[in-house]
């Protein structure tokens, strides 16, 4: 870029590689595999105190920058630095023309500053009578802005904050001492700052004694605590000194900011690390020139402070540029990026070593058990903390939401057979089994829709042909927990790596709506029990009164003189509407048939809870009150939504449907026992038919079971103690024999409530820097909040005296917040709305800047056709084939190979495996073409360093060069020759 003699070279591939990207490849090549350190740099200038100088703090970065406002009180809001292009040009004159002393041996300050200026003096850049000036000024103190001003927010009120002379600044009196100060100890800021962080520290300053500036960069061979130097306890590793004469404040400033941005690029910090000279630290301004952005003066005010971005691209993909073998993916030719985008292709759809066939009887469930078995204790220990207790309370009250719903349209379509007690024992049971000994327990057990279905037609074909439907239904589940046992230990979980992208959103929506529907359904039927008084009229307010009339006093037998004696006695008009009626008086008005708004009020109830706890999840994001404060207002939203509405509803004393318990621990109906007896009541060949409905319902479980556990261990929840399919299906099918002996309803994975589970147990990285997203770590991974739900939803028969104030229409508005929260993040939902919005309103998808966006909307609408269908059978008697419907939703995704390209569907979807196996095979085939056409001269591309270049603004040319369209790498969709 900077030299227009320096030659490119060609690399195989017809890539073009400037002879910076060349060198950085030979010194990021030799990695060791320590990662590098995260480097803190503070800027201090030189300042005048009076008749004293001292090093004034002005900026900080550890990855944007933060600068000290200029009343000196506070930091400015974390934002991307904006360098000005000619302070990077002049940045990389003082490199080459400054003294460069790497891995110098350095202990003390005082030290570090002698061996400095004697380099300077021996390589005749300074006089030696100025030694002791320059020594003198750069050991003079430092003060750093650490203490916060007298008048403090809200959000600071907790904090601890001391007292000084002055509140803004502290001022470091040991700068020659190894030990760090109290104000450094007692920094907040560490907080900020990784623990295995080292510090670059900038000095610029002005003279009245040089006239050309004075310029050192140095890199210590260990990273020494130097004292106050640095106003956090961080040891230093890196200095940068500038001092010049007076008359360029601003371009001195200027360049130090240059060098601390630079200083907290990841791959100049690399580079920085490993430099073996001066070269090559040149080099590695060079390629950040070479990727810098300018933005013209005219259309830009540089004062404008830009915002950190919400995600920051990853610096793997600047490094792999400097590799050898990633060559080929430059310019964004994995992806056939459209405009030059540097873009990878998606992931390919792999679930790793975790699901493959073994080949051998049990191999799947013998390597699940060996993957699991390690991780047993961290899954106990793991879930002792605070998020814990919001995930458990929320999860507790969506599981007995759920068990009461589908206990009650269990005994209604069962005759009570199986009914809320039956849902609430079986659900504790399960879920605490599976929780406790199963291959993923972030997983949580419950009735789903399409078993609630086929209960419903046995029970119907048991009542019409005079088939006892408990010993049946005992004998389909001992046949269902076989065909489990014969698909784990025939792996067959093995087919869910066919279940992509398309599959899994599909059945998740699914899902998803019916919660939604299911929600919204249940409190519109608020409306036919709890009408609203819509005969009010508000100008006849005096009319509306209610009398109550004495009976006719006609002649009564002789046994009803004393009823009529006392009758007469009373005074009709204090009576209640109750008493009145029960001694037989009438009631006359208009007020009499007043009925309170429970309907309006059961709304409210439902939208707040399910409003404010949106709310309340959105506050993390919130720019008030302390982080924690936010961070624990989030985790506990679901529970403060709630405890408000169930406050208010008490407030207001409306006799609103109530949450309806079982206090007895008794079977629903009573000529029933807790055990079936699974001979004595059928003939014997029912035992042997029951197979064929067993295989519907193996079926549905295999599904409904595999495609949960696909969902919840998806990549982008980066869980990291494996999966375990195998282990999840065996412990189902133990758990459908001992419902079944027990009389109990069948369980199996329950999407929503699984994908509510992982979301209340996301962690997020506590020490993120300065402007800095926090970042997603993964999920508490753990047995402890599943298995004390279960324990809970078992024990809430003895807590019927509390759940019984909580309104049911609060819970409805969890369930709706469970089935709207599961949308999130699901990629066909937002294709949906890309339906609704203009071109220029869509967000920016990655999948909408590779594949057109007609192709889209008909990959979506593919998708919609599918719910469609599915919706309409899960609504009819054909509920009973849903599972299979799910099966044909493979077959249709395999048939959308016919219809779209690979290219197409590896950003719209997943590839599918054996498409994937061959792509690999012919990626492997072009590698061994292209090594085996790699030229002899490459073997060692840098013999000796370039010679130094001198900046001019003349000698600038571009650096990249036109690239004829047949020398582009082909893209996945277009075959190479």
């Amino acid at each position: 870029m900077l030299d227009p003699g320096a030659s490119r070279r060609t690399l195989p591939g017809s890539h073009i590689v400037s002879p910076a990207a060349e060198r950085l490849r030979h010194i990021l090549g030799d990695d060791d595999g320590t990662p590098t350190p995260t480097i803190f740099t503070e800027m201090d200038t030189l300042q005048h105190d009076g008749d004293e100088l001292e090093w004034k703090e002005s900026a900080r970065w550890v990855k944007f920058e933060e600068k000290v406002e200029e009343g000196g009180e506070r930091w400015s809001k974390p934002h991307v630095s904006t360098l000005t292009l000619h302070s990077l040009f002049e940045l990389r004159t003082c490199l080459q023309t400054g003294s460069i002393l790497l891995d110098l041996e350095g202990y003390s300050l005082p030290q570090i500053v002698d061996d400095i200026v004697d380099r300077q003096i021996a390589d005749g850049l300074i006089n030696p009578d100025l030694k002791e000036k320059i020594s003198f000024v750069l050991l003079r103190k430092h003060r750093h802005q650490t203490k916060k001003p007298i008048h403090r927010s809200l959000a600071d009120i907790g904090k601890s904050s001391n007292t000084a002379s002055n509140p803004a600044q502290s001022r470091s009196m040991n700068d020659i001492s190894d030990t760090p100060s109290t104000d450094q100890l007692k920094n907040k800021f560490m907080k900020k700052i990784p623990r295995d962080a080292e510090a670059s520290n900038v000095l610029i300053g002005e003279v009245d004694f040089l006239d050309k500036p004075f310029v050192s960069f140095v890199r210590l061979a260990q990273a020494t605590t130097l004292g106050g130097l640095t106003e956090v306890p961080v040891p230093t590793r890196f200095l940068f000194i500038l001092l010049g004469p007076h008359g360029k404040t601003k371009s001195y400033n200027e360049i130090g900011r240059a060098i601390a941005t630079l200083m907290v690029d990841d791959l100049f910090s690399d580079v920085a690390y490993k430099a073996r000279d001066r070269e090559d630290l040149i080099a590695g301004v060079d390629e950040f020139l070479d990727e810098v952005i300018v933005l013209p003066p005219g259309e830009w005010d540089p004062k404008i402070r830009i915002e950190p971005p919400k995600k920051v691209p990853s610096a793997e993909m600047r490094k792999s540029v400097m590799n050898l073998n990633e060559l080929g993916q430059m310019n964004g030719s994995a992806g056939g990026a459209a405009g030059g985008e540097d873009e990878e292709l998606p992931a390919p759809h792999e679930l790793g070593e975790e699901l493959k066939f073994t080949g051998r009887f049990g191999g799947g469930l013998w390597l699940d058990i060996k993957r699991k078995i390690p991780w047993y204790c961290s899954d106990i220990y793991d879930g002792l903390h605070i998020q814990s207790i919001s995930a458990v309370l929320f999860i507790y009250l969506g599981c007995i939401t759920n068990a009461i719903t589908f206990g009650g349209l269990l005994g209604d379509a069962t005759d009570n057979y199986q009914g809320v007690m039956e849902s609430f024992l079986g659900t504790a049971l399960a879920g605490t089994v599976f929780c406790l000994f199963g291959g993923q327990p972030l997983i949580i057990l419950s009735s789903t829709g399409p078993i609630l279905i086929f209960e419903k037609l046995l029970y119907e074909f048991s009542k019409s042909n005079n088939v006892d439907y408990m010993e049946l239904r005992l004998w389909i589940g001992l046949h269902s927990c076989l065909q489990c046992f014969l698909l784990v230990l025939s792996d067959a979980s093995y087919i869910i790596k066919y279940m992509t992208r398309f599959t899994e959103e599909g059945f998740s929506s699914l899902i998803s709506f019916i919660f939604i529907s299911d929600a919204i359904k249940k409190m519109v039927g608020a409306l036919k029990y709890y009408p609203i008084n819509r005969g009010f009229k508000p100008d006849y307010i005096t009319g509306y009164k209610c009398d109550c009339i004495p009976p006719d006093q006609a002649p009564l037998a002789d046994d009803n003189l004393t009823l009529l004696f006392n009758l007469t006695d009373m005074d009709w008009s204090q009576m209640s509407k109750k008493d009145c009626v029960k001694y037989g008086g009438m009631l006359v008005g208009k007020a009499c048939k007043y009925v309170p708004d429970l309907a309006l009020m059961s709304f409210i109830l439902f939208f707040g809870t399910y409003s404010m706890t949106v709310s309340l999840k959105k506050f993390k994001f919130s720019r008030y009150f302390p982080t924690k404060v936010r961070s624990l207002v989030s985790d506990f939203s679901i529970i403060i939504s709630i405890l408000t509405f169930c406050g208010l509803d008490c407030l207001l004393d409306l006799d609103t449907p109530k949450l309806n318990v079982p206090t007895e621990l008794k079977p629903t109906r009573a000529d029933r026992g807790w055990l079936v007896m699974p001979f004595g009541k059928n003939p014997w060949w029912w035992y042997l038919a029951s197979s064929i409905p067993a295989l519907l319902v193996t079926i549905l479980i295999f599904m409904d079971q595999q495609i949960s556990a696909v969902i919840v261990n998806r990549k982008e929840n980066k869980l990291k103690k494996g999966c375990g399919y195998h282990l999840d299906l065996f412990w189902v099918g133990v758990l459908m024999a001992v419902c079944s002996f027990m009389g109990l309803p069948w369980y199996v994975a329950a999407t929503v409530i699984s994908i509510a589970h992982i979301d209340s147990l996301k962690m997020e990285s506590e020490s993120s820097a300065p402007g800095e997203q926090p970042q997603f770590l993964g999920v508490r991974e753990q047995r402890l909040t599943g298995t004390l739900v279960f324990v809970l939803t078992g024990l809430s028969v003895f807590l019927a005296p509390i759940l019984q104030y909580i309104p049911m229409p609060v819970l409805y508005g969890v369930f709706l917040y469970m089935g709207v929260a599961s949308l999130s993040g699901i990629q066909f939902w937002e294709r949906i709305k890309l339906y609704l919005m203009p071109p220029k309103h869509q967000p920016d998808f990655s999948f909408l800047r590779h594949v057109p966006l007609r192709r889209v909307h008909l990959f979506t609408l593919v998708q919609i056709l599918c719910l469609a269908v599915l919706w309409i059978l899960k609504s009819t008697f054909l509920a009973i084939i849903f599972p299979v419907m799910i099966l044909g939703l493979m077959v249709v995704r395999k048939l959308l190979d016919l219809m779209f390209s690979q290219h197409d569907l590896a950003w719209l979807d997943d590839i599918l495996p054996d498409k994937d196996k061959k792509k690999k095979e012919d990626d492997k085939k072009k590698k061994k073409e292209k090594k085996g056409a790699e030229p002899e001269s490459d073997e060692e591309p840098f013999s000796s360093p370039p010679p130094p270049v001198e900046i001019s603004m003349e000698a600038i040319e571009p650096q990249t060069e036109p690239v004829p369209d047949n020398a582009r790498p082909p893209t996945p969709n277009q075959p190479s020759d």
